[in-house]
């Protein structure tokens, strides 16, 4: 290809504008899409997580395999064990865990901050920089003296010191709080609680810690803590800490993943509970680990935009043959004048991909306004969205797109028509005979049209269906009319203090004109946070195995009436349930299943663990329906439910009021009524039921949007292409449908005659797709709910829609065939 060949190609597309723009706009549509779609995948599946090598970067999961517990966080005992046992195979393992606090801001108000507890070692071995200051040292992470034995201080025996909590600060923290004020370096910062940290560094711009949304870690914690860990094998019930760890060289996964069997197989001799409970480690590539919840539908998403370029490509090949036909006797003349068979195909090429160059360039457009609504649209478990942009990376892919497509839908034309049969084509009559060539050809692309846009179409239909099925899932509670929000105090109350400041709340809150009932809980249903504990009934006293996980919560008094979560049998909570020493729980509808089959639960008692070293007992009084916890399309643990006062009071930190007018106008009457109880308190995360719904259907929505965007364009471009195939062949058989119609067949013959190629066609492209559906939806079976990836309905009512998109594309040929004057035809040819 040189420049002659280049600027004679833009001269030939110069003259049919509209061929060109027609086959320009089909092709960025789809190297549009495909660059967008691979934007994500870049960011989130294919770019490095930005740590030091992070290739040798694991995670190692936790797990109670018995209790169907996965990703689990380790106790101080069960994490030390595992970085003693694996040294051998890990150069370096840390730990790390988040939580929220307030501090007071610039101005005094209370503000939420984001903070991480850290291992010392956590910075250097993820390779994360200091700009301020320095890291953590070894020292920082002593563990404090344990407390001096009762007596021993006034008998005058030496008390240990208390050693300081030491802080390294985000840099967007340090930005936002101080101002880059440097002098803030060895500083003791102000806190709402007891702890007084010392500011030893600042963090490099943009570090984050990247975990799945399931491990409930906050991405970019402002305060990093030094964890002063401390062995206590005999707290191996509190659990809290992350572990990350780094493969030494040469250290295969498989080697690390045997150490780590090796551990939990002594944990499983030595302690009860990690024997009964099955406790186990997996090895996972921190990569992996990060996007195994969000990988299925990426990879759908890609395979779809690939199916949507290649139909795009196909529509292009098809435009080129009639191009070419149309062109088949200039080519001859060529040919006749002593042009090569290569030179003729190479011209054809370089107008292809000059094509395909310039739908790149449009595409790169189109995938630059796609990201930034991809990103409005995208859900919130979709790990690192903030890194999704056209880097050179997506332009590279870009670049391939449109080579491999200007190859794909050019090289059919120049195959074609730089072989032509000189002397029949210089021979011909007045009337084109190139148009008769090349028939099968197009035929055959129209048919991978089809089949193409049917299994994109099957896709689409499934997602709709599962979306529809999201819709009549029942969450166990009404969210309509629902004001949710967080309210954090860093005040720690006694039992009774804490009792009547909830009620002082609730009073306050039900004042605000309009609304009609208000309850707190924590966690709060779709909304996190949720983490099992362990049950059992009696004859989990004899065999610890039979010891099980359930989901808790806390509520106050009138939760479930307020959610409208219907009650089964029994009873709810009331206010003297609400008192310390009062041991009376709710369970839903699965656990009382698992613990009580085929009789009532009310009445009877179960083992739970949960503010005790061991289980204790508790009278279960009432039994609720199941409310979804984490999300809509999965059911989740069974439920138990304590008081608020049965954890010592002030647990509740999630509100809901429930109202009789739009609840997102209640904001700001909330917020006024709380600042008049304590100007401390903080407000945040407010938002309807109506949102949280939303939410929990973010995930299957941004999938059915986007095939479903990419199965539309499909069938149109199937049935553009269908449409220009019979256009060609009516205009072939001008003369043989002249012919018929002048010996006596009726117009309807000749509309049924155009309309029966058409649908032959696509018959045979439906039933190539419906063979392909039935393997490739099968990718898709993790994005689904409630819907098999077969399911007949959507392969049946999708038959249906393209045989009918089918027919509208043959209506208007076969509607010009049957109008055709057969003395007109004939005089043309």
């Amino acid at each position: 290809m040189d420049i002659k060949e280049l600027a004679f190609a833009g001269r030939s597309l110069r003259k049919s504008p509209v061929f060109a723009l027609t086959a320009a706009l089909t092709i960025a549509l789809g190297i549009g899409a495909s660059t967008a779609i691979f934007s994500v995948m870049n960011a989130v599946l294919l770019r490095p997580l930005p740590y030091r090598d992070p290739g040798q970067l694991v995670i190692p999961c936790a797990e109670m395999q018995v209790r169907n517990v996965r990703d689990f966080p380790y106790s101080n005992a069960d994490f030390i064990d595992l970085k003693e046992g694996t040294r051998n195979v890990f150069e370096d393992m840390a730990g790390v865990f988040t939580f929220r606090n307030l501090m007071p801001a610039a101005d005094g108000t209370p503000e939420q901050v984001h903070v991480a507890l850290v291992t010392t070692n956590f910075f250097r071995m993820m390779g994360a920089k200091i700009e301020l200051g320095r890291d953590f040292s070894e020292s920082d992470g002593i563990p404090q003296a344990a407390p001096p034995p009762a007596g021993a201080q006034a008998q005058g025996g030496p008390v240990p010191a208390n050693l300081p909590t030491v802080a390294i600060l985000s840099h967007e923290y340090f930005q936002r709080r101080y101002g880059g004020n440097t002098s803030i370096i060895g500083q003791v910062i102000s806190t709402a609680g007891p702890v007084k940290p010392q500011v030893v560094g600042v963090l490099a711009p943009h570090f984050e810690l990247y975990f799945p949304p399931t491990a409930n870690m906050d991405v970019a914690p402002d305060i990093w803590l030094a964890d002063r860990l401390s062995y206590d094998a005999g707290q191996r019930n509190t659990v809290t800490i992350r572990a990350v760890a780094r493969l030494k060289k040469g250290v295969p996964l498989e080697r690390a993943q045997a150490a780590a069997d090796i551990v939990t197989a002594e944990a499983r001799k030595n302690f009860l509970i990690e024997r009964t409970a099955g406790y186990a480690i997996r090895i996972i590539p921190m990569r992996r680990n990060l996007v195994s919840e969000v990988r299925p539908a990426i990879l759908a998403l890609m395979g779809a935009v690939i199916f949507l370029l290649l139909i795009a490509c196909a529509n292009v090949a098809n435009l080129l043959l009639v191009r070419a036909s149309l062109r088949e006797r200039e080519l001859a003349v060529r040919a006749a004048m002593g042009a090569s068979w290569w030179h003729l195909a190479r011209q054809l090429l370089t107008e292809a991909f000059l094509l395909a160059g310039l739908g790149s360039l449009m595409g790169v457009g189109l995938a630059w306004a796609g990201i930034r609504e991809l990103l409005a649209i995208a859900p919130a478990n979709l790990p690192r969205m903030e890194t999704i942009r056209i880097d050179s990376t997506v332009l590279l892919f870009t670049l391939i797109a449109g080579i491999v497509a200007g190859a794909i839908f050019g090289l059919a034309s120049a195959w074609r028509a730089a072989r032509p049969n000189v002397m029949d084509v210089l021979r011909g009559s007045g009337r084109n005979e190139g148009l008769a060539s090349g028939g099968l050809l197009r035929k055959l692309v129209v048919v991978a049209e089809v089949a193409l846009s049917f299994v994109l179409l099957i896709g689409s239909g499934l997602m709709f269906r599962s979306f529809l099925e999201l819709q009549q899932i029942k969450p166990g509670f009404d969210a309509r009319q629902l004001l949710v929000f967080q309210l954090l105090d860093a005040q720690r109350r006694k039992p009774e203090d804490a009792i009547a400041f909830s009620r002082r709340i609730q009073e306050r809150l039900r004042a605000i004109p309009g609304v009609e009932g208000v309850t707190a809980a924590t966690p709060f249903p779709l909304a996190g946070g949720f983490n099992p504990i362990r049950w059992g009934t009696g004859e989990a006293l004899a065999d610890a195995s039979k010891f099980q996980a359930t989901d808790f919560q806390i509520v106050l008094p009138g939760y479930f009436e307020l959610m409208r979560t219907p009650l089964l049998e029994g009873r709810t909570f009331t206010d003297d349930d609400n008192l310390p020493g009062r041991n009376v729980v709710m369970i839903d509808e699965l656990l009382a299943r698992k613990a009580f089959p085929h009789e009532s639960a009310v009445g009877k008692r179960i083992l739970i663990r949960i503010r005790t070293p061991e289980a204790e007992w508790v009278q279960v009084i009432g039994v609720v329906a199941h409310q979804r916890e984490e999300s809509l399309a999965e059911p989740g643990r069974e439920q138990v439910y304590f008081t608020d006062a049965f954890l010592a009071g002030g647990n509740t930190d999630f509100w809901a009021l429930r109202t009789n007018g739009n609840p997102a106008s209640y904001g700001s009457a909330v917020r006024e009524a709380i600042r008049e109880i304590d100007p401390q308190l903080l407000v945040t995360r407010i938002r309807t039921g109506d949102e949280l719904m939303t939410e929990a259907q973010a995930g299957t929505r941004f999938s059915l949007l986007l095939i479903g965007v990419f199965a539309v364009i499909a069938a149109l471009l199937a049935a553009i292409g269908l449409y220009g195939v019979l256009s060609t062949v009516v205009r072939q058989r001008t003369s043989e449908i002249g012919v018929r119609m002048a010996l006596g067949a009726q117009p309807v013959k000749v509309f049924e005659l155009v309309v029966g190629q058409g649908l032959w066609l696509t018959v045979i492209g439906i039933l190539a797709g419906l063979a392909g559906s039935v393997f490739l939806t099968q990718i898709m079976a993790t994005m689904l709910v409630g819907v098999r990836p077969t399911d007949p309905i959507t392969f049946s009512a999708i038959t249906l829609l393209f045989l009918l998109i089918a027919m509208l594309a043959c209506w208007l040929p076969a509607r010009r065939a049957a109008r055709m004057d057969p003395t007109m035809a004939l005089r043309g040819e």
